[in-house]
């Protein structure tokens, strides 16, 4: 079973937040749906813009926690160098 961690946006250099899950499309539909109340629902945040895959749920969690720790513009970095466009993602991972 696959694991991802995730980092959805508000808007295009917006609020971000960082997540993990083995179910990625699932949990983007909840934040879309404002079915998980907290950071996400508060500041609508709903717009997958960068996600990595894993095998396992311990490199998953680990690098969840690298990202969470990492400033702003690192985490801009890597979302532009992966989605230069900011593109929501969401609609193919299906």
């Amino acid at each position: 079973m696959p694991y991802y961690v995730y980092i959805l946006a508000s808007r295009p250099r917006g609020t971000l937040y960082t997540g993990v899950t083995n179910d990625v499309a699932r949990r983007v539909f909840e934040h879309r749906g404002k079915l998980l109340k907290g950071f996400t629902q508060k500041y609508g945040v709903n717009r997958l813009v960068y996600y990595e895959t894993y095998d396992s749920p311990d490199p998953a969690l680990a690098r969840e926690n690298r990202l969470k720790r990492w400033n702003r513009a690192w985490k801009i970095q890597a979302i532009e160098a992966f989605n230069p466009d900011w593109r929501d993602l969401y609609d193919g991972l299906n």
